[in-house]
């Protein structure tokens, strides 16, 4: 607990809440993510200020219940009050990264950072640095290590808009059963549109995550029967 609020103790901990919150940010920043470097630091200092209020609160209360003993059973000390705001408060921001539409959510991860930072503002304003730097860790694996370890498939929804006949259909599948993409759901019907037959196909795709999706869409939209092709993520 900081007595009398020693100024190279409050800077430290700000410089360290700073410098964790700030890796993570660059981490989102670099990945183009919604909230960057100063997003993070931002709340992460914001948090730790909120930490250090709390311990200079509870200092004082202490000091002066030792020089008033006698009010000591009418005054109360709740040290998780402040804290426990900031956590509950910092989920409305974390909301403000969080993009949804029709197949999609995304933004989550950068959502739980700003939440993680947060914590790790609090463990460095409240002098707690061994949490602070194993905390700090574990965010950083997970952000940058974790990802290359778990490989998850993805789930595209793939739609192919072209003319021709059916034949198209059997070799456009075919090139996506070459390239080790495995297609889990097929919908396809046909529609006039200027006076010509168009076919729609619609695919949705389990992709494995070193395929890349750009590769995919030359492909197909490089094709003379294809009229339109759109890939997003299921």
């Amino acid at each position: 607990m900081i007595e009398n609020m020693d100024y190279l103790e409050i800077i430290k901990r700000l410089i360290l809440a700073i410098i964790v919150s700030g890796i993570v940010g660059f981490d989102r920043e670099y990945k183009n993510r919604p909230a960057g470097v100063r997003t993070h630091i931002l709340v992460a200092v914001g948090a730790c200020v909120i930490a250090l209020i709390q311990e200079q609160i509870a200092a004082e209360t202490v000091a002066y219940i030792k020089e008033n003993p006698s009010l000591s059973g009418s005054i109360s000390l709740n040290q998780g009050r402040l804290t426990a705001q900031v956590i509950s408060g910092i989920g409305f921001l974390g909301a403000g990264t969080i993009m949804v539409n029709k197949t999609s959510v995304k933004g989550l991860t950068t959502a739980a950072s700003i939440w993680a930072v947060a914590c790790l503002g609090i463990a460095a304003g409240e002098g707690f640095y061994t949490i602070t730097l194993i905390g700090f860790i574990a965010v950083i694996l997970v952000l940058t290590v974790l990802e290359h370890i778990i490989r998850v498939p993805a789930l595209k929804i793939l739609e192919i808009d072209y003319t021709g006949d059916e034949t198209i259909k059997h070799e456009l599948v075919a090139f996506l059963k070459k390239e080790n993409i495995e297609i889990r759901n097929v919908n396809y019907h046909i529609c006039q549109e200027d006076n010509q037959r168009v076919y729609k196909l619609l695919l949705e795709l389990e992709c494995a995550p070193d395929i890349k999706a750009i590769d995919i869409i030359d492909y197909l939209a490089d094709h003379p029967q294809v009229i339109k092709v759109i890939l997003e993520d299921s």
